[in-house]
C-alpha cells in the first residue's frame, strides 16, 4: 500500500539511558554547583564522566545505530545533507544525519573534557579533584577556570542540539525525542530501513561494560571525598 509505514526499532535501550541520564546528570552537576553542594556535585560529575566513558565503548562495540563507523561521514556528505535541508528535503534514516553525527561528538568531548578537568579542579575554596596534587597549585587553578568555561561551551551546544531536534519537528515532522524514549520510529514500507532494520548490541557487553563505569565512578567519588 503506497505510504503504509512501520515501525523499527532504532536505539537501543543501553543508548536511551546514556542519553536521558546526562541530561539528568548536567542538570544535576549544574543545580549542586550552584548550590555549592560539592559532595553532590563530584557523584554526579564522575557518574557523568563513566557513562560518557560507556558511550565512547558503545560506539565501538555498540549496536548499529550507536558506532562512530555507522554515522560519522566527511564533509562532502555533511554539506549535502545542509543542502537538501534548506531545498526543505530530508532522507528519513535510521540512527544520526551526517550533521547530528558530528553534533554527538562535540557533545561527547565537551562532556568528557568537563568531567576530567573536575578530576585535577582546584578552586581554592570549596573544590579539590582526586588528582589535583598531581600538577600543583597554579595548575589545578587554571584547570578549574577551563572546568567552568567547557561548561559554557557546553550548554551552547546543547542549545543548538535542542534547537536542532525542534527545527527537525516543525519543518520535517520528525519525532526525533519520541524515538529517544521508545527507541522506534516509524519508516516508509519500501524504505531500506524497514527491509533490513539496524542491529542491536550484545546486551551481556553493555551490561559489562556499564557496570565497570558505574564502578570507576563509585570509586572516583570516594577518592575525591577521602
Amino acid at each position: 500500500m503506497a505510504g503504509r509505514t512501520v515501525r523499527v526499532k532504532v536505539w537501543d535501550g543501553w543508548v536511551r539511558l546514556f542519553h536521558w541520564s546526562i541530561v539528568l546528570l548536567v542538570a544535576v552537576s549544574y543545580a549542586t554547583a550552584k548550590l555549592r553542594r560539592i559532595e553532590w556535585h563530584m557523584l554526579s560529575g564522575c557518574l557523568a564522566l563513566a557513562l560518557v566513558l560507556f558511550r565512547i565503548a558503545w560506539g565501538f562495540l555498540g549496536s548499529e545505530t550507536a558506532r562512530f563507523a555507522r554515522f560519522l561521514a566527511g564533509p562532502r556528505a555533511v554539506l549535502h545533507h545542509a543542502a537538501a535541508l534548506l531545498r526543505g528535503e530530508d532522507e528519513a534514516r535510521p540512527g544520526h544525519n551526517p550533521a547530528g553525527g558530528w553534533m554527538v561528538v562535540l557533545l561527547l568531548a565537551l562532556l568528557l573534557a568537563q568531567g576530567v578537568t573536575g578530576l585535577f579542579a582546584d578552586d581554592a575554596e570549596l573544590y579539590r579533584g582526586p588528582f589535583a596534587d598531581w600538577i600543583g597549585y597554579d595548575a589545578s587553578q587554571r584547570v578549574s577556570g577551563w572546568h567552568a568555561r567547557i561548561f559554557d561551551l557546553l550548554l551552547i551546544a546543547v542549545a543548538l542540539h535542542v534547537a536542532a531536534v525542534a527545527t527537525y519537528r516543525i519543518a520535517f515532522g520528525r519525532r526525533l525525542v519520541g524515538a529517544m524514549v521508545t527507541g522506534s520510529a516509524q519508516f516508509p514500507a519500501d524504505s531500506a530501513a524497514a527491509r533490513t532494520p539496524p542491529r542491536m548490541g550484545n546486551r551481556v557487553l553493555a551490561a559489562l561494560l556499564l557496570g565497570a563505569a558505574a564502578a570507576m565512578a563509585v570509586a572516583l567519588w570516594r577518592l575525591a571525598l577521602f
